[in-house]
């Protein structure tokens, strides 16, 4: 034999075994199920209600009942058949951007304020941000109430309902927009700075649009904690009635089925804006 010749074992008939054996054991499927588990749980209720409000409802006047009775669409087209119904909602819509839009200025400039300067009383102003988000909705709103009896300013309703919504929602966009202010690359505006732009330039063409993105997702924060809220608003609405207020009070005589439509419209609302905002995002996302 030469010393080119090369060598081989004799073959025994068995295949080595791969180095990475794909996991055949049934563990696998722990964390995908419990992860539908939780999806179904979380959306389960909006099914339901999204469901019912095809309810045909038999009874006199119309209230919900457990029963499934047979579809119909005349819940849709008699959406306003309510007149307390509709003026609850009516004020909710009303207070919401109004409240959003006054929170978001508030609280983009607080947020502005603390991620990007060094200055005294830094540190309370954090703490009362944090306070603001972990009081409880019924301290908070008991407190209020106090303030605007004892205070005398304005009339318990639309105006107190208005001003406490402004006031729970700044702590949360000034925390979003924080967190964005004090990712942010500095030196995109000191190179704008040392192309001559003034520092009210540098806001607008540099600042501004990359914290927009914090700025919309707290604007979309506060419009709907003031659109859901229901604990301080009860404390704070004398005899008005935004929308969550009015369905609780209607659950001791029976819901009417147009909350099933008009809460299937608000979810079908914030699900456009919320597959809206993602859409945009990955468009700014591309090169």
């Amino acid at each position: 034999m030469s010393a080119t010749e090369t060598r081989t074992a004799p073959s025994t008939g068995i295949e080595p075994a791969p180095l990475h054996a794909p996991n055949k054991r049934w563990t696998r499927f722990i964390l995908p199920g419990f992860t539908w588990l939780m999806i179904v749980y979380l959306t389960l209720p909006i099914f339901v209600m999204i469901l019912y409000s095809f309810n045909d409802i038999q009874v006199t006047p119309p209230r919900q009942t457990p029963r499934f009775q047979g579809f119909t669409l005349h819940w849709w087209r008699d959406l306003f058949g309510v007149a307390g119904l509709s003026q609850a909602l009516k004020t909710s819509l009303m207070i919401a951007p109004l409240s959003a839009l006054a929170a978001t200025g508030l609280g983009t400039l607080i947020g502005l304020a603390l991620g990007r300067y060094r200055f005294r009383g830094k540190a309370p102003i954090n703490f009362v941000i944090f306070l603001a988000i972990a009081v409880p909705e019924i301290v908070l709103g008991s407190s209020l109430l106090s303030m605007f009896v004892l205070a005398q300013a304005p009339p318990i309703g639309f105006t107190t309902i208005l001003l406490s919504h402004i006031g729970f929602s700044i702590a949360f966009v000034a925390v979003t927009v924080r967190a964005r202010v004090q990712g942010l690359d500095r030196s995109l505006e000191d190179a704008a700075q040392d192309l001559f732009a003034n520092p009210m330039t540098t806001f607008i063409k540099v600042t501004l649009p990359l914290i927009a993105p914090a700025i919309l997702a707290g604007f979309l924060l506060a419009f709907v904690l003031s659109l859901d809220d229901f604990v301080i608003t009860n404390f704070v609405s004398g005899t008005e009635s935004t929308f969550p207020v009015w369905v609780y009070g209607a659950t001791r005589i029976g819901l009417p089925p147009q909350v099933n439509v008009m809460g299937t419209l608000l979810f079908s609302a914030g699900l456009f804006f919320a597959v809206l905002n993602v859409i945009v995002q990955r468009r700014r996302a591309r090169p």
